[in-house]
């Protein structure tokens, strides 16, 4: 029976150098680390490497469920996989083991409320663009496409392919200019 460790910051200019002295002062010998978002297993390597080399009895420890999952569905994925293997599910700031039905509950309670916080989050910073869309402030994202300059190329009978590799865009974007001016 191992202890293996996760620990996840979310941006690049975080650091997960506390969660790694946690883990190994909890008795990991092996931690991965890694810099991503926690809102979906999309991207993120480490969590992936390790979930795969988890084997009955091995316990995977967090510093708070949050580090591992920001949805309770994607949480609840993760420890029902875990479960079915056998492995067990421990946070070091949070009286969460897996193994007891007072651990268990408490995970679920937390899952909840990391995805009501992820969700207030989303809710504010929709209401920011909106008030931003009110008074002028807001005009979306930078355009990457520069329609006038993929209408010119194709006016000098450039293919789609060659238009989208000078302009550092997709095919399907140089078809779509095509398409609106058509």
């Amino acid at each position: 029976m191992a202890l293996y460790g996760y620990a996840r910051v979310s941006s690049a200019d975080q650091d997960y150098t506390l969660q790694e002295q946690a883990l190994k002062q909890a008795g990991c010998d092996i931690v991965r680390a890694e810099k991503a978002s926690g809102t979906s297993r999309h991207g993120r390597h480490e969590l992936k490497i390790l979930l795969d080399f988890l084997r009955p009895g091995d316990t995977l420890v967090v510093t708070r469920v949050d580090r591992l999952a920001r949805s309770i569905k994607d949480l609840q994925d993760i420890v029902i996989d875990l479960k079915k293997r056998g492995v067990s599910l421990r946070a070091t700031e949070q009286l969460i083991d897996t193994d007891s039905a007072a651990g268990k509950a408490f995970y679920d309670m937390l899952g909840v409320f990391a995805e009501f916080e992820t969700n207030l989050r989303k809710e504010r910073q929709r209401e920011g663009i909106e008030a931003a869309k009110a008074r002028g402030a807001y005009r979306g994202g930078k355009k990457s496409v520069d329609n006038d300059k993929i209408l010119e190329l194709h006016s000098q009978n450039h293919g789609a392919t060659k238009i989208a590799k000078q302009l550092g865009i997709s095919r399907a974007s140089v078809y779509r200019a095509l398409k609106s001016v058509n």
